[in-house]
């Protein structure tokens, strides 16, 4: 087995492949930290022929992209702690530092430590087949997104009262792209219609692959983790999130540890900050990830609402997008009664009363 050890920067990474068995180095690599950096990385990790292992330097803030990457191509990813890193550095034959040796010393320190007792990043045949299939549906509608606005805009141009009334996310339905069609049918065939057409023509067929490849995770899910599903308001696409976007929920030790991976746990700051800042949420490595957990309905034991039956409601009504609720959650808190001002109240007064040889006395 081939250790790739990697010393990241904004910049630039630099990677070195170790034997496992003898510690040898067998490669250099220095690319940019860009798309077609990664590109080439990937490109001279596939030319060693061998089976392999990521060992990245754990520094979160610059290696995040590059840890995404990989994991999405079914790679096995750990992360090595920098004081590990750092006693291998010193032991150097070569003096100086330099992005090299820090490569070869993260590769040698999870050699040294043992890559099976080390947590690695991994995603095994199903979840990484769901995870293909979550990022294609996504790069789907990307593409259907982009069909839409342009025809809006040249239904703009056509016919302004047809482009009105069509609800927002309606051309993602048939019946109103079957709608629009056959009213820009009755239209004269100028070029701006015939673009039209076009796009409607891509839309429908890319509806038709997204609802395809919907069913097909749903299966997949049914499959690998059907519990996910039983959960109220998780879908199919929040559940391959968590299991595209996790990559091995074994690796972590705890539950916390996970939610503080996910961006769900805060984390304390230092603390000579303001209060309001001494928690603030830990940033996960991808957005998708961060913002499943809030997908889900908040209350699940609520039942629905009293006022939104029938199916015209059913898209409000969606579990997926949780549902609405009673007023009586929106109620605002009762507030506290405000204190008595001083220049409209005058300050309360005093009296004590006693016998004197003379008589009474009051004093206020």
């Amino acid at each position: 087995m081939i250790v790739i050890g990697a010393d990241t920067h904004k910049s630039s990474h630099t990677f070195a492949a170790v034997q496992e068995r003898t510690g040898r180095i067998l490669s250099t690599r220095t690319v940019r930290a860009d798309a077609d950096g990664l590109l080439e990385a990937w490109q001279w990790a596939h030319s060693l022929g061998a089976e392999r292992v990521w060992a990245l330097e754990d520094c979160r803030h610059v290696s995040g992209r590059l840890e995404r990457m990989l994991v999405g191509q079914g790679e096995r990813v750990l992360r090595v702690a920098p004081k590990l890193t750092g006693e291998l550095r010193r032991g150097e034959r070569r003096p100086g530092k330099s992005d090299e040796i820090d490569a070869v010393a993260a590769a040698r320190a999870a050699i040294r430590e043992g890559i099976e007792n080390l947590p690695v990043a991994f995603l095994d045949e199903e979840a990484l087949a769901i995870r293909l299939l979550h990022d294609h549906r996504a790069q789907l509608v990307a593409e259907r997104t982009r069909h839409q606005n342009r025809l809006r805009w040249h239904l703009v141009d056509l016919d302004p009262e047809l482009e009105h009334r069509v609800p927002e996310r309606a051309l993602a339905r048939e019946r109103w792209v079957e709608r629009i069609n056959r009213r820009l049918a009755r239209l004269p065939q100028t070029v701006r219609v015939r673009i039209a057409r076009d796009h409607l023509r891509r839309i429908r067929e890319l509806t038709r692959s997204e609802r395809a490849l919907e069913r097909e995770l749903i299966e997949l899910i049914q499959a690998l983790r059907p519990d996910l599903l039983a959960e109220p308001g998780i879908g199919p696409i929040s559940a391959a999130v968590l299991i595209g976007r996790t990559a091995g929920a074994n690796r972590f030790p705890t539950d916390g540890h996970y939610a503080r991976q996910a961006g769900a746990a805060p984390i304390p700051r230092l603390l000579g900050q303001h209060p309001t800042r001494a928690l603030q949420p830990r940033r996960g490595p991808t957005t998708q990830l961060r913002a499943a957990p809030h997908r889900v309905h908040p209350r699940p034991h609520l039942p629905p609402h009293p006022r939104l039956p029938g199916p015209e409601n059913r898209r409000r009504q969606n579990p997926r997008r949780g549902l609405p609720l009673p007023k009586a959650i929106h109620r605002p808190p009762r507030l506290a009664p405000p204190l008595p001002n001083a220049r409209s109240h005058p300050p309360p007064t005093l009296s004590i009363h006693c016998n004197t040889p003379t008589g009474p006395l009051a004093l206020t």
